[in-house]
């Protein structure tokens, strides 16, 4: 009898999978309804999925020059990294940006540094996907003021703003303010993209977060989902209509190792919103029920042993993206256990993708994976947990009761013990690191951040509020104050401030002397 297999998410596996049962429902076809095989029926016959390159480092124009590289070898659209200053909304000088400056991210302070980042990329032409949360509205303002100095009204834009501030309490801790708050940005920037953005996604509900931080496939479905059902309550909450909102939703995965698992998981969390958005929040467009989705292949994944196994691993996650139906991937560069991507690490990533798009022959079918009883059933399995799971935070009231009661937090810990626990043990073997290890040592060369870039950005930080307007700034920073005192939308007092050279950390004191800091209560 051979040994009891299961999946990450404790999903018993059979030596062979099932038989006509697992196949008595019906399979509708892709593009219709609940998009289980794809949103689209001729999917990537009609058009392949968006490559889009994850990247940022160091300074605006270190950054533009990698995106013109990127473009300059096929790629169609962007995706901005920004450093941790700008994600938790300090600027470059403040003393809690020391050290860290350019280094996992573009260093963006202001316009200045937002125009020189595009400088050459017309934004008429690029879709832009922006990984910012906590201070995502003030990165949005940013992007939508370049457009207009390029003459590209905010109706022109394309792209994504991730704006999935749940899932910094949860897995990855960029947040600023109290989830209240923290809320409200959020369904003001619902409010502003459906009557200015129409061709622009204004959140990315990201599971992608969830499972790097160690999470199961069966939780990422359910974590991610269950923060869309609170986004949605939310907005609802706020007045808007669910048809006007809803079909910009997008989301975010992550594609790790188990081919069919992860294949299998796209698959359901499609399926499951669908149902969710028609049946239970009573959408009546198409476009509301259909889950569009980018994925990341698994930077936790990567291994510092061995770095260029990780070009195979990257490899198997991204054909599982694309078998499971994706609208647009990243792929990781090899040595990102190590640092960030050279330039040649990055080539080979997009080339991975143009390989599997144009020489493995998967574009020539909607979902062919579909009718396979091993597929189908992980589907369902994956379904049918994760619908356990979205009972239980459901029961404790919610999304955001379980940021405070640690819920998500104690579950993903939890489950990254188990999985380092199979490691440490040899039950899950990952190549190079407890099976086939290599007794010479390896070198690889790395990617450094020039530290010089920390004083360049400071010193045109110093420039900038000495020419600046100086009362056009005050009153603009008068007004964004008087709107978060006031409870109104701030996204347009966020784009004048923007507009009269207010910088991230200036806006985000304002907001962090209205709704003070988050404290996670441990």
């Amino acid at each position: 009898m051979a040994d009891k297999k299961k999946t990450s998410s404790d999903i018993e596996l059979p030596v062979v999978a099932g038989g006509q049962e697992i196949l008595k429902k019906a399979l509708p076809l892709p593009g219709e309804y609940p998009y289980t095989r794809g949103i689209y029926a001729d999917m990537y016959r009609g058009r392949l999925w968006t490559m889009r390159q994850y990247a940022g480092f160091g300074n605006a124009e270190e950054t533009n020059r990698r995106f013109k590289y990127l473009m300059g070898k096929g790629q169609k659209a962007l995706s901005v990294a920004f450093d941790l200053a700008t994600q938790i909304g300090y600027d470059s000088d403040h003393p809690m940006a020391a050290g860290e400056v350019g280094r996992t991210g573009v260093a963006i302070d202001s316009i200045e540094d937002m125009e020189t980042l595009f400088d050459g990329i017309p934004l008429s032409e690029v879709s832009t996907s922006m990984t910012i949360n906590s201070t995502a509205v003030i990165l949005l303002a940013l992007y939508i003021a370049v457009g207009k100095k390029q003459g590209v009204a905010p109706e022109q834009l394309t792209g994504t703003v991730q704006n999935d501030i749940l899932k910094e309490f949860i897995a990855r801790g960029t947040y600023i303010f109290p989830p209240g708050p923290s809320m409200k940005i959020v369904t003001d920037i619902f409010e502003y993209a459906g009557k200015h953005l129409p061709k622009y996604n204004c959140i990315s509900i990201s599971g992608y977060h969830i499972r790097e931080a160690g999470s199961t496939a069966a939780q990422e479905i359910a974590f991610t989902l269950a923060n869309a059902i609170a986004y949605v309550k939310a907005a609802l909450g706020a007045g808007l209509e669910i048809d006007e909102f809803a079909p910009r939703l997008s989301f975010f995965f992550a594609s790790h190792n188990d081919l069919f698992e992860e294949a299998a998981k796209f698959r359901a969390a499609r399926r499951m919103w669908a149902k969710l958005m028609k049946e239970d929040f009573g959408a009546k467009k198409e476009r509301s029920w259909m889950l569009r989705f980018h994925t990341q292949t698994g930077g936790s994944t990567l291994t510092a042993q061995q770095p260029e196994n990780n070009i195979v691993r990257t490899t198997i996650q991204a054909l599982a993206a694309t078998l499971g139906g994706t609208q647009s991937l990243h792929t990781n560069s090899f040595d990102e256990a190590l640092g960030l991507p050279t330039e040649k690490s990055a080539e080979i990533a997009l080339r991975t993708q143009q390989i599997l798009a144009h020489e493995s022959g998967i574009i020539n079918s909607a979902d062919p994976l579909a009718g396979s009883y091993y597929v189908e059933y992980l589907t369902d399995e994956l379904e049918n947990k994760a619908k356990e799971i979205m009972a239980e935070i459901d029961k404790l009231g919610g999304s955001v009761s379980c940021v405070d009661n640690g819920f998500f937090r104690d579950r993903i810990s939890d489950a990254a013990y188990k999985f380092q626990k199979k490691v440490e043990n040899g039950e899950t073997v990952v190549i190079g690191v407890n099976k086939f290890k290599s007794g010479s040592k390896q070198t690889q060369n790395v990617l450094k951040v020039d530290a010089g870039l920390e004083k360049q950005q400071i010193a045109k930080l110093k420039k900038l509020k000495e020419s600046r307007d100086k009362k056009a700034h005050e009153t603009a920073m008068a007004e964004l104050q008087k709107a978060a005192e006031d409870g109104d939308n701030i996204v347009e007092p966020v784009l004048k401030a923007v507009e009269n050279y207010a910088t991230i950390g200036e806006i985000s004191d304002v907001f962090r002397k209205e709704w003070k800091e988050y404290r996670e209560q441990i």
